[in-house]
């Protein structure tokens, strides 16, 4: 049996989203990454990146968009439900997916007023943030917590399998 579609009224399309632009809250921010088994470090950072705004909006990598740049084993959670878990944060105002390899075009659609990612991508590194910066938006990049990670999870969950049977 197929899982069910997972719904919440934060998980938009761009053109959803965009229609109704003028209605959302200044200043925007956006954020953008795959999420795939969230954890505390996540929700740190989501939690920060709100606080730079009066809207968060967080890009999500489609599935195929997380295989190309991880590799076949990943995602570990599909799309639907990692959607429907950033949805139910508090500090996310919309979660809108994308099907490319970077957010460029949903962050050039969306022109946020603050660009934000974790402290493992440099300022100059960050996608959109000359964009951004072309519309006196603000590029951040955040401190993260240290030693959490989606991979380090899912190194560990695979070393304590045997142990677990």
């Amino acid at each position: 049996m197929a899982p069910s579609k997972l719904t919440h009224p934060k998980i938009q399309s761009l053109e959803g989203f965009c229609k109704r632009e003028r209605a959302h809250p200044r200043p925007l921010v956006f954020t953008n990454g795959c999420f795939d088994i969230l954890h505390a470090g996540h929700v740190h950072l989501l939690r920060r990146a709100r606080a730079h705004g009066d809207m968060l909006v967080v890009g999500l990598n489609s599935d195929a968009s997380i295989t190309r740049l991880k590799g076949p084993t990943r995602p570990v959670t599909p799309l639907d439900q990692r959607a429907y878990v950033l949805a139910g944060l508090e500090c996310v105002d919309a979660v809108i997916a994308f099907e490319e390899d970077t957010p460029l075009e949903l962050i050039k659609a969306i022109r946020p007023d603050v660009l934000i990612k974790g402290g493992d991508w440099t300022k100059d590194r960050i996608v959109g943030g000359a964009e951004v910066a072309s519309w006196n938006g603000e590029v951040f990049s955040l401190d993260l917590l240290p030693d959490f990670s989606t991979t380090a999870i899912v190194e560990r969950i695979l070393h304590l399998s045997p142990r677990l049977r």
